[in-house]
């Protein structure tokens, strides 16, 4: 993403270049910007003003001022006028132009805050309760815009005699009777009704007990509930939590339980004055594996995208990027020995994103940066010959601006359509692509907000429902075919959407870069009932007096979100590099691989039911720096992405800096017996 304009990027460094010397000092001492407003609300629009004066606080004649707005929270135009879009500090760059003289360049911090609430959702752990038990309850409020309120939450009980919650949200059940729970953020509230009980709690037993785990595992206690004459008591929860000797483990209200470091924990229920406990043992996950390196494929005059896979499994396409023009045709019959055999060379400076139909007949390439600013996307036949893909179509109508992404999908009762990105509008778009060589779109949907810092960077397709990657937006989830919500390629219908704050998830980088960094949703990937998000994270400056490979680093949090109630999308685990950043991601089977751009290729075990911090579980399997010496920046390791032949498992991995590897993840040895 670009942080600053061409033309102001010209003036900045003209204003402190060594070239410079010669052009006298600007004559503005500072630039009085009003309103004096710092603190925009999501959605809403400020008209700056300025006035350049000199060092004596006279106005200074014949000044062009000029402004843009950094880190892609929002816009501003060539008068002031500012559109706040997404929540994070929006540094604004003031520039005064007297002619014949160096710019003036100030910066005005700008920060984008979330609106008022409109609405409250609470989470609570149990709705019926026996006096003397406790329970934490939470409440969130969400403004219009889906982005989490930060006005302060206050929290009341209608008889605190029954139950009195505290500000942290802590209930104690004091007494039987029945009381309404409220949470209410700025104006906007939301209740909870509470039955507390006399506690007749005779016993309480866990199950299962003495469980015995490895890393990462997830185990959901239960407790039976029995009053002092030997019945069952339903509709009781306990409240649970941890002791033992074991260094690291989590459990929930719900008494899922997931452990992080081998070692013995003791789960615990309570239930007023009752209290019952049980052994869980986790051991060690044990999945580490070698990698090696089977296949390379350097690439030095240009930097590289995309590698996608025909089919067959025995072609590769290989997109290029910084300048590049063409995409490659590889042949991977011999895995150990790729090599190019063709390329379709296309009037762009960035083939971004390449793909397949199921059927591998037709091949669609991304374009932006097109000499004519034509851009869209090029369509090849390679029904024929897969290694010599024939240029059938074009499609450029609306998407002159640049498309970033594409998903070719195959449906038995609409066809074959393409869904592409618009850099320029943040819109998808799809075309009907059931006869290739004429295609014609049919739909566009969009996040309905202001067109200002909207964008969608990426697109998945699988069963009739897609997941957009709407960086500012989160993910959101649109019926094309499923029926759920009445979808169809032709009408995509939103089914639910799932936004987070990503300003507080990566203060990390703003600590360690400063503010106006470019953060967001960037990938998804739908894997049984999970979907798993990457962000893409960028540094807003380089480590000052750093070069090269130490100047800076990618940033980045892989999400795992529940999609099991697809209109309720709930995040339940992550994994965030120590070292590196997430990009693109591949599952095959129970396994994730990733390219985690300055972090190298990573392979991940996601067996099993996933929960909490998946670096913590010991589950990644292997990793491998696809740093060398032969591409076009060299021993600096960018790994973009993987795709995975399902025929023999082998991943091809492409490095933006220096081209494609092939890697196989060496099956576990055996002991000896």
């Amino acid at each position: 993403m670009i942080v600053l304009s061409v033309a102001l990027l010209a003036l900045a460094q003209q204003a402190t270049s060594p070239q410079a010397t010669g052009v006298p000092a600007s004559t503005i001492a500072r630039i009085s910007v009003t309103p004096a407003v710092r603190d925009v609300p999501a959605g809403d629009t400020v008209r700056f003003s300025a006035q350049a004066v000199d060092a004596d606080g006279k106005p200074v004649p014949n000044v062009r001022i000029l402004w843009n707005a950094q880190g892609g929270q929002g816009e501003i135009d060539s008068v002031g006028t500012l559109v706040a879009s997404a929540i994070g500090k929006m540094p604004v760059v003031v520039v005064g132009v007297v002619p014949g003289r160096k710019p003036f360049v100030q910066s005005l911090p700008l920060n984008v805050v979330p609106g008022p609430a409109m609405r409250v959702e609470i989470s609570n752990p149990m709705d019926r309760m026996v006096a003397g038990q406790d329970a934490k309850f939470e409440a969130v409020g969400y403004t219009r815009f889906n982005d989490r309120s930060r006005d302060r939450l206050t929290w009341t009980s209608s008889a605190p005699s029954v139950a009195r919650i505290d500000a942290s949200g802590f209930v104690h059940a004091a007494a039987p009777g029945r009381a309404t729970i409220t949470a209410m953020v700025g104006t906007t509230k939301a209740t909870v009704p509470i039955t507390v009980v006399a506690n007749t709690v005779g016993s309480l037993a866990i199950s299962p007990a003495k469980a015995r785990v490895r890393q990462g595992d997830v185990v959901r206690f239960s407790a039976k509930v029995a009053s002092r004459a030997g019945g069952a008591l339903s509709g009781l929860t306990p409240t649970w939590s941890l002791g033992g000797s074991g260094k690291l483990a989590a459990i929930d209200p719900d008494g899922s339980f997931v452990g992080y470091e081998p070692g013995d924990y003791v789960v615990m229920a309570s239930m007023g004055s009752r209290s019952a406990s049980t052994i869980v043992t986790v051991e060690p996950r044990d999945v580490r594996r070698a990698v090696s390196v089977v296949g390379r494929l350097p690439r030095t005059a240009f930097t590289t995208a995309e590698v996608w896979l025909h089919p067959n499994g025995k072609v590769a396409y290989l997109g290029t990027h910084g300048g590049g023009d063409r995409v490659y045709t590889v042949d991977i019959s011999n895995p150990g020995s790729p090599a190019v055999v063709d390329s379709l060379v296309l009037n762009t400076r960035l083939v971004n994103d390449v793909m397949t139909d199921a059927a591998g007949t037709v091949l669609v390439m991304t374009r932006e940066n097109a000499s004519d600013r034509k851009n869209g996307i090029v369509i090849a036949s390679i029904a024929e010959n897969p290694l010599r893909p024939k240029i059938i179509s074009e499609f450029t109508e609306g998407v002159t601006s640049g498309v970033h992404s594409a998903f070719v999908y195959t449906q038995p009762k609409h066809g074959t359509h393409i869904y592409l990105t618009n850099d320029g509008t943040g819109e998808i778009h799809v075309i009907d692509i059931n006869d290739p060589a004429k295609p014609k779109e049919v739909a566009r949907w969009a996040t309905p907000r202001a067109q200002a810092g909207r964008y969608v960077h990426d697109i998945d397709v699988q069963d009739g429902l897609l997941y957009g990657s709407y960086w500012n937006d989160g993910m959101v989830i649109l019926d094309v075919g499923k029926g759920i919500k009445g979808g169809s390629p032709s009408n995509p219908v939103l089914v639910s959407q799932f936004k987070y704050d990503l300003d507080s998830l990566y203060r990390q980088v703003e600590a360690e870069s400063g503010p106006g960094f470019a953060r967001g949703t960037h990938t998804a990937w739908r894997y049984k009932d999970y979907v798993f998000i990457a962000d893409e994270v960028y540094r807003a400056n380089p480590v000052k007096g750093a070069k090269d490979e130490s100047e800076g680093r990618m940033y980045g949090t892989l999400q795992v979100v529940d999609v099991s109630d697809i209109e309720k999308p709930k995040s339940v685990a992550w994994y965030t590099p120590e070292v590196g950043g997430v990009h693109n991601v591949w599952v095959l089977g129970d396994t994730l691989y990733m390219g985690a751009y300055d972090g190298g290729f990573h392979v991940f075990d996601v067996s099993g039911e996933l929960k909490g911090d998946l670096r913590a579980q010991g589950r990644q399997i292997a990793s491998l720096s696809t740093a060398d010496m032969d591409g076009k920046v060299q021993n600096h390791a960018f790994t973009w992405g993987v795709v995975v032949n399902p025929k023999d498992g082998l991943a091809y991995v492409n490095d933006f800096n220096n081209g494609l590897w092939v890697l196989r993840v060496e099956p576990k040895p055996q002991p000896v017996p």
